[in-house]
């Protein structure tokens, strides 16, 4: 089908065609203008996405779509239109009750009702690039319609704070709990700690047992000394038994024995010089004889002396290499004891000290939820009041229209199309060849086609015949 024989079949039937757009463009626009006039007015809030200062961890930098999908959903919930309801006071009102009762018969909720009934006339739609939400609320009066989206907007506000701070409450009271319970622990630690010490009678200290282990190493390194001088002492004792006690170094070194023996050597010579020339009866000689005797006396009891006192050196080396042995022993024993003492209580000090640590974490988390649960703020603020609207948002009469009209169009247009397929006529010289398949010879001028129009059709359909093509020049 032809652009003109598309246009020859609307001419044919235009009445049909205009009697559909006229049904379609006139009811839309008499319902466009006999409905009620609705006002829809928008708040809007702002999701903030800064850390929060409470809480150790902070939130995205960016809010993200699941966030906002969040927020919208808690918009749209049962719960902020219940608060909604009842901060306005809904369902005291007589002629919103008296509504319900004609709707509903009086049964059911009447606030579930209102929620319903508000949640229809309730669009929420967050911005595509920003954490802006915007609230708005549709209502025959445009003051109504801003008030209801701003209490929307306070419901939301305060769900959101309720959202944060009764979980943050629940915690603190756990967390509390949890406080007294480490606190109990921890004091059972130390006094178990004190009861210890007290028992021990001793407080372990790393310098305490620095001291203890230095006398320790002194005593070692006394014995060690006393040892040697009383093996040296034995020796010198044996020595001195055996009968070399003239050989001992006490008594060599002894300024009396040396004396003595000197004058001994002297006497001793001088009597050898007298007794080869006097003789051995010489008074003088007896006499140097007398005296060496007694000289010899005097250092065997020296030597003696000496002797005797070795051993009594080697008894008191022995004595204290026993009683240096014995403190050893015992400071060994105490160095033992404590340590073991010092064990014990690093036992009971790691637990003190691990029930503190623990102590101090949940006092940590019960302060923080603590703070938390008091916070009144939330992470949504808002950003515009909804105001009353100036002009109605529906219904929209030029918009209706131009929709109507269009559908009309398109209507009419298929209509007229389906009623000439149903009863299909010849409406141009192109239907008639496509209908015969035979090239067209002539046309009968209608009772109108006189005129100028008709000599050129006739013209033109003479040249076609013919198969010349038309002078360009006029006719004469």
């Amino acid at each position: 089908m032809s652009f003109r024989q598309f246009l020859a079949i609307l001419l044919a039937r235009k009445t049909l065609f205009v009697a559909v757009l006229l049904a379609v463009l006139l009811p839309a626009l008499a319902v466009s203008l006999l409905l009620p006039k609705q006002y829809t007015a928008v708040a809007s809030v702002v999701i903030d996405a800064k850390p929060d200062p409470l809480s150790a961890m902070a939130f995205q930098t960016l809010t993200s779509p699941a966030v906002m999908a969040t927020q919208v959903d808690i918009i749209l919930s049962d719960r902020v239109a219940r608060r909604v309801v009842r901060m306005l006071k809904l369902s005291e009102n007589p002629q919103i009750r008296e509504q319900w009762t004609s709707a509903t018969k009086g049964v059911g909720d009447i606030e579930t009702w209102l929620v319903e009934r508000l949640q229809k006339e309730l669009d929420v739609k967050p911005s595509r690039e920003s954490s802006v939400i915007n609230i708005s609320f549709r209502a025959p009066d445009a003051r109504f319609a801003a008030g209801m989206a701003n209490a929307f907007v306070q419901a939301y506000i305060e769900t959101a704070v309720d959202l944060r701070v009764d979980p943050a409450k629940q915690y603190s009271a756990f967390f509390e709990t949890r406080a007294k319970e480490a606190r109990e622990t921890l004091e059972k630690a130390q006094s178990r700690l004190s009861a210890f010490q007290r028992e021990s009678g001793v407080v372990m200290t790393d310098e305490r047992m620095d001291v203890e282990n230095q006398r320790l190493n002194e005593l070692s390194s006394q014995l060690v000394v006393l040892q040697s001088m009383a093996a040296e002492a034995t020796s010198r004792q044996a020595q001195a038994t055996a009968g070399s006690g003239d050989k001992l170094q006490e008594v060599s070194s002894n300024p009396v024995v040396s004396t003595l023996r000197a004058d001994l050597s002297r006497q001793e010579a001088r009597l050898k010089e007298i007794s080869s020339r006097l003789g051995d009866s010489n008074p003088q000689v007896v006499e140097l004889k007398a005296n060496i005797g007694e000289l010899r006396q005097r250092i065997d009891s020296e030597v003696g002396r000496l002797s005797a006192g070795v051993g009594v050196s080697g008894s008191i080396s022995r004595q204290r290499e026993a009683q240096t042995r014995a403190e050893l022993e015992n400071q060994r024993n105490k160095v033992l004891r404590m340590k073991q003492v010092r064990d014990e209580a690093a036992l009971i000090q790691r637990d003190v000290e691990i029930a503190q640590k623990n102590y101090d974490a949940v006092v940590q988390r019960f302060t923080q939820t603590s703070l938390e649960s008091q916070a009144t703020s939330s992470s949504a603020s808002l950003l515009n009041s909804a105001v009353p609207p100036l002009e109605h948002s529906s219904p929209k009469v030029l918009l209706n229209t131009l929709l109507a009209l269009v559908v009309g169009l398109l209507l009419g247009t298929g209509i007229v199309l389906g009623a000439e397929l149903r009863d299909r006529r010849v409406r141009d010289t192109a239907d008639v060849e496509g209908l015969l398949g035979l090239p067209l010879i002539g046309l009968l001028p209608g009772p109108d086609a006189g005129g100028a129009a008709g000599r050129r059709a006739d013209t033109a359909m003479h040249h076609r015949l013919l198969g010349t093509a038309p002078s360009s020049k006029p006719a004469a």
